[in-house]
């Protein structure tokens, strides 16, 4: 079964750092674009940050300086490491990623989105 798992979420202080991960598993041949996007309650799911195949990034202008975004090619693993965190930036955070997948004798690329953790910025 192919799925994106999340961890690395929970509760922190403002000025706090978390750092989250995400796994992709399964019969994957392989990884495209990663990204992590988040969804505050009653506000619309929105990207944090991207990264190719080729490890060139994107942030959202509200994270930028502040959040990292890596990933491990062997582990097929996407990391974001987030630093000074704000209340603002309380939410859940999903994991998604471009898999080439071959059913059969045809491969294409699906996009998946893992479960969601949530990161919760509070004193």
């Amino acid at each position: 079964q192919v799925q994106l798992v999340e961890s690395g979420g929970g509760l922190v202080q403002p000025g706090g750092s978390l750092r989250l991960s995400c796994a992709a598993s399964g019969d994957i041949f392989r990884v495209n674009d990663m990204a992590w996007y988040r969804q505050a309650p009653g506000k619309e799911r929105e990207l944090v940050a991207s990264i190719t195949d080729r490890g060139s990034t994107k942030y959202a202008d509200f994270v930028k300086n502040r959040f990292m975004i890596s990933r491990d090619y062997v582990g097929n693993t996407v990391s974001l490491q987030m630093n000074s965190l704000k209340p603002e930036d309380t939410a859940l955070y999903y994991c998604n990623a471009g898999l080439v997948i071959f059913r059969g004798y045809e491969g294409r690329e699906y996009d998946y989105w893992g479960q969601g953790t949530q990161v919760t910025v509070s004193s």
